[in-house]
């Protein structure tokens, strides 16, 4: 049965439903036990699972994820939230330098089935330190699988996956999708979610809306932003295409690579800074396939300056619809 869940809530059910089915699985991290996690991706876990599974940690984001790597290291499946992904750099040795390495380094006799998830994005007047997506420092490291979900559907089976999975799985969330009531979400986000648990192919991208002209693609608030311009641009007859990635790494590219080849034109949106990035990325997986183009790609991502508390000029530098009209039109 079937009913719609924010996003938050999804996450929840699906930790809930995998710490019933497998002892093994516990979480840590800053506030994620009586608060529920700031934002409530974590609610409930500590009145059903104690504290031996549900663990408070003090702000110390080097020594719990360090924790997990121990853990899994023994045979545990642990979850760690790292609150804003903004704070990676003090765990950054034990998620660059351990976690996404120890696999290799022990010739394939040490799994690391860690997930650490961890809030992205802007929007709402948080400034350069809260409000970053930083996805692309991460996929650019062998050895971590990175996931971003748009809706709570996708978050429930990509959270089941992450866990399931003998590799170490960073799990992004971008806190304007999680459906809170104190943030604001597009309705969009909130679907219905299966009460049974059920996976999401880590590595599989989403066709979210089919259209000829124009390629977009995008992951997590970025995928409603081109959907609305997809409605706009219908109306001056222009068909759009949008593609949900919903995988960093590994990234689906016979998704990507067969729109593309259809439509012949590709704009990609990035909520994450312009450079050295997932935009970058995209356009190289095309590029490199010999995809014959009808004109130059496009990038709408975020340009390479820190995030404004200004919320007037965080807009002017975050992509939006008007935006990706802009940059579908310069193609056309």
């Amino acid at each position: 049965m079937a009913r719609k869940l924010p996003m938050y809530k999804a996450i929840s059910e699906a930790i809930a439903q995998e710490m019933e089915r497998d002892e093994n699985v516990f979480v840590m991290g800053e506030d994620i036990g009586a608060y529920g996690g700031i934002f409530g991706a974590t609610t409930g876990l500590l009145e059903k699972f104690g504290p031996e599974r549900v663990r408070d940690t003090p702000i110390s984001e080097a020594a719990f994820i360090g924790a997990a790597l121990g853990a899994a290291s023994k045979g545990m499946r642990p979850i760690v939230e790292l609150m804003f992904v903004d704070f990676f750099g003090v765990a950054m040795d034990q998620i660059y330098n351990h976690i996404a390495k120890a696999h290799y380094m022990s010739g394939g006799q040490v799994k690391m089935p860690v997930v650490i998830m961890t809030a992205m994005g802007g929007g709402y007047s948080d400034a350069a330190q809260h409000s970053q997506c930083l996805y692309g420092l991460f996929a650019h490291v062998p050895g971590l699988k990175i996931v971003i979900p748009s809706n709570s559907y996708d978050a429930k089976g990509l959270m089941i996956s992450a866990i399931r999975d003998d590799n170490p799985v960073m799990y992004f969330f971008h806190k304007g999708l999680m459906g809170l009531g104190w943030m604001p979400s597009p309705p969009e986000a909130t679907v219905e979610v299966p009460e049974e648990p059920y996976t999401v192919p880590i590595g599989e991208a989403k066709v979210v809306r089919e259209g000829s002209d124009v390629t977009i693609v995008g992951v997590a608030k970025m995928v409603y932003e081109a959907l609305w311009a997809a409605e706009e641009l219908e109306k001056e007859g222009i068909s759009a295409e949008v593609i949900d990635l919903r995988t960093l790494v590994p990234l689906d590219k016979k998704t990507l690579v067969n729109s593309v080849k259809k439509t012949g034109r590709l704009v990609v949106v990035d909520e994450d800074y312009r450079s050295y990035g997932m935009s970058g990325e995209v356009i190289a997986t095309v590029v490199e396939n010999g995809i014959s183009l009808e004109a130059p790609p496009v990038r709408v991502a975020y340009p390479d300056v820190p995030v404004p508390y200004s919320r007037v000029l965080e807009r002017y530098v975050l992509p939006d619809k008007e935006k990706i009209i802009n940059a579908v039109k310069s193609i056309m």
